[in-house]
């Protein structure tokens, strides 16, 4: 078989994919995503989307306007609160080295720190997806890995998942809400989610936001942190991505998990990222 698998073609597209690992991953091809999508090519990406997690487009270069015209085209943007945004796109969210080396974060012993997280976390109805554009690069290093979430719960063992069963996991963002004059609650959601359109469970854990599974002593909340975090980093379920001029990344917040590796010295990095709204379903709140 060949290495590039034909996905159905829409009648005015040449749409492909080219999977980068069995379960996580895919390069996508025959899309200039600076024009407008139809409704053929924009559910085929989405349809590629639920089936790999996470896919890459390269050589898109395109303008913050033509960005955030292809991720509105699959569902209503979020404008994120906690940091810099375009001034003229609300919703365009830079994410900066800089910035990200602006503050000392409080690390919280009795929690486990890591650098696996989901976007929005926080949020009682999270952003289903994110759209994340390269801007400003360094010449090698910056890689981000994303985690297959559902096959990370497949590989626990069945006493840890009997352990995990209705448990919920706190995702707390205050301390950068409240750099901006902010605040949230802190939220709890399922350590281990279902996921509303592929009915997939997921080990859905934010590590960067001072964890703690609601009902456990810090002991063995901390336990079973490892446990979940031991399964995020491993190599089997995890895709690694190498940014180039032109490249842009989309993925499925609810299914996976990812990880920027910070590589690259003072280098003044810069992506650009917007967030799509989720469905809220009241039932599951």
């Amino acid at each position: 078989m060949s290495a590039v698998q034909e996905l159905h073609r829409p009648p005015e597209g040449q749409l492909s994919v080219r999977p980068l690992q069995p379960h996580i991953g895919a390069e996508i091809f025959g899309v200039d995503l600076s024009q407008p999508i139809s409704d053929a090519v924009r559910d085929e990406i989405k349809k590629t989307i639920l089936k790999y997690k996470v896919v890459f487009f390269r050589d898109q270069h395109l303008t913050p306007e033509q960005h955030a015209e292809f991720a509105g085209r699959f569902g209503p943007l979020y404008t994120h609160p906690s940091s810099s945004r375009d001034d003229k796109i609300s919703p365009l969210h830079k994410i900066s080295a800089v910035d990200f080396g602006r503050y000392e974060r409080t690390a919280d012993p009795t929690a486990i720190n890591a650098g696996f997280h989901t976007d929005t976390s926080w949020r009682l109805v999270p952003t289903w997806g994110a759209v994340l554009r390269a801007v400003d690069l360094p010449e090698v290093g910056g890689d981000t890995i994303w985690v297959d979430a559902g096959a990370a719960y497949k590989h626990l063992p069945d006493d840890v998942k009997a352990r995990l069963e209705g448990r919920h996991v706190t995702h707390d963002f205050r301390e950068a809400l409240n750099r901006k004059g902010l605040d949230y609650p802190i939220v709890a959601h399922p350590v281990v989610r279902t996921h509303r359109e592929t009915g997939e469970k997921i080990l859905w854990v934010n590590y960067s936001q001072k964890p703690h599974i609601i009902g456990l002593d810090i002991a063995e909340s901390k336990e079973l942190l490892s446990l979940i975090l031991e399964e995020y980093r491993r190599p089997e379920i995890q895709v690694r991505f190498s940014w180039r001029p032109g490249s842009i990344a989309f993925w499925d917040n609810r299914a996976a998990v990812h990880y920027a590796v910070r590589n690259y010295d003072d280098f003044p990095r810069l992506l650009d990222r917007i967030l799509i709204q989720d469905e809220p379903q009241y039932a599951d709140l």
